[in-house]
């Protein structure tokens, strides 16, 4: 086994914490999709099908990764969906997993996760990166493959329309 691959399987473990959070995150909070995903990705990343080129930090790399396995993943299910309903010659919606188990929070953390399940999933996605995963707004923008201009106006939107949303819910 070379350094390099040594060194991506370390720099891997220390991020995996925050790598499973994000991971979550794009899965809509179903946890055994973000392990499936995150599964994915490390396969990809120590295979080598994914490459790191220093472009950026590894950690924005490897979120970016995990953002595109995760719409893959969500692409393919909806893809199997269709194609199961199609095959039972039913056309009803299909509906989402198993809602994820609940634990108990405050209020306050009720609210705010319920505000950002109701903003758009641009707005969502960088208020996550920038305010859970740390990133800057240029990192979330190469995270999420968007321009960095696009990003600070879909940050600054998704923070307006949070205060409107916790303010609507204090009233």
């Amino acid at each position: 086994m070379d350094a390099r691959h040594v060194d991506v399987e370390q720099q891997l473990e220390e991020l995996h914490e925050d790598s499973f959070g994000w991971a979550l995150s794009c899965c809509g909070h179903h946890e055994a999709d973000a392990e499936d995903v995150l599964q994915m990705t490390y396969a990809r990343v120590i295979s080598g099908r994914a490459v790191f080129k220093g472009k950026s930090s590894f950690r924005t790399w490897l979120f970016g990764v995990i953002r595109m396995v995760a719409l893959e993943q969500r692409r393919r299910r909806q893809r199997r969906s269709r194609l199961d309903a199609r095959a039972v010659g039913h056309l009803e919606l299909v509906s989402e997993p198993e809602a994820p188990k609940r634990i108990e929070r405050s209020d306050l953390t009720r609210r705010l996760l319920r505000a950002l399940a109701d903003l758009p999933e641009r707005q969502r996605e960088v208020l996550h990166l920038v305010f859970y995963d740390g990133l800057t707004v240029g990192e979330a923008a190469q995270v999420m493959g968007i321009g960095v201009g696009s990003a600070r106006t879909h940050y600054a939107r998704g923070k307006d329309r949070l205060r409107v949303l916790l303010g609507e819910a204090d009233g």
